[in-house]
């Protein structure tokens, strides 16, 4: 034991040389001194020693430790005091380039894919109204699908929008039809966070009106476009499903790109990962919006782009997104 402890405090003095702020010693002081460190191991491990076992290893474990300690505290007054110093104008500046968020990555590859459709990008308020949110879109005040949304009401009346669909209103109520146009943006649900799901994620949403539009022409369209995003063939299947703006509803999923399909805690060992609720407009909501449903008809998607950015770039956690570690987006740097 004497040995390890030693090695243990080499290693310390050695990663406390590279630390240059006061963050990067606390982490190395967590990774040697705190509650999963090696030494906190070793003073667990003395209650199953024998009496002249904890006599001889006991002051020996609790002076390394305060030796960890001191090493630690004198690091951090050492890098209190050189804040001290005047700055070293010849020291070389580290240039550090900019990188884009996967997901901000991913939603420009989809709304190009979608412009080269003949789509148009349109864009919503994220603080919405109950009639945008739910009403335009067939989903009355009594309707059982407003519980499933879990939705964040203000103070102020309005609400913090729970999918990118009121922009499908907005774009009937501003342009008419025959349209074809996207929306992606940020959601807001009061979701329980776990591995796939987070109370803030992004969608994108896609509509098309025009006549004689038909299921087949969604699942062209959405073949088409996970294939663009994902450079080869990836395995889609349509489930029936239930959305109040589409009848007949679907949800549409892709074979999970992180395990292949074999099962995993992202796609909860089914091999499959929800992906895209879609069908075709419901009649009741081109009413609303004030386009005739017996000229046209339309379908919609809700595309996922938190999960989608999770499958193109492998991320098995969908809270990697959101905790703001600029060390997460090292693999997305600008060139």
């Amino acid at each position: 034991m004497k040995e390890k402890l030693k090695q243990l405090v080499e290693n310390l003095q050695n990663e406390l040389k590279t630390c240059e702020k006061e963050a990067d010693v606390l982490n190395v002081k967590s990774k040697y001194i705190g509650k999963n460190s090696e030494i906190n191991t070793f003073l667990s491990s003395l209650k199953d020693m024998t009496p002249e076992e904890k006599k001889i290893n006991g002051p020996l474990l609790n002076q390394m430790k305060k030796e960890l300690e001191e090493l630690v505290e004198k690091k951090l007054e050492d890098l209190n005091n050189a804040d001290h110093i005047t700055f070293d104008e010849t020291k070389p500046i580290e240039r550090i380039h900019g990188s884009l968020h996967p997901i901000t990555i991913v939603s420009k590859e989809v709304t190009d894919i979608l412009k080269r459709m003949g789509f148009t990008v349109v864009a919503g308020p994220e603080m919405e109204s109950e009639y945008y949110n739910f009403e335009a879109l067939n989903i009355p005040k009594t309707h059982p699908a407003r519980d499933m949304q879990d939705t964040y009401w203000l103070d102020n009346g309005l609400l913090l929008r729970t999918h990118t669909s009121p922009n499908q209103v907005r774009a009937m109520q501003n342009y008419g039809a025959p349209i074809r146009i996207c929306a992606p943006g940020r959601c807001f649900r009061n979701e329980d966070v776990d591995a796939c799901h987070e109370n803030t994620f992004f969608q994108l949403e896609g509509m098309v009106i025009d006549k004689n539009i038909s299921i087949s022409n969604l699942i062209y369209v959405m073949e088409s476009l996970l294939k663009e995003i994902f450079q080869k063939d990836v395995r889609v299947r349509l489930r029936p499903g239930f959305f109040p703006f589409t009848e007949p509803s679907f949800e549409l999923d892709c074979s999970c790109l992180i395990c292949g399909g074999t099962g995993c805690p992202t796609c909860k060992n089914s091999g499959w990962l929800e992906l895209c609720p879609c069908g075709m407009i419901h009649p009741n909501v081109l009413r609303m919006s004030n386009i005739d449903p017996n000229v046209y008809t339309g379908f919609a998607f809700g595309l996922g782009l938190t999960r989608l950015a999770m499958m193109k770039y492998k991320i098995g956690d969908i809270r990697v997104l959101n905790n703001g570690d600029l060390r997460e987006l090292k693999n997305f740097e600008l060139e």
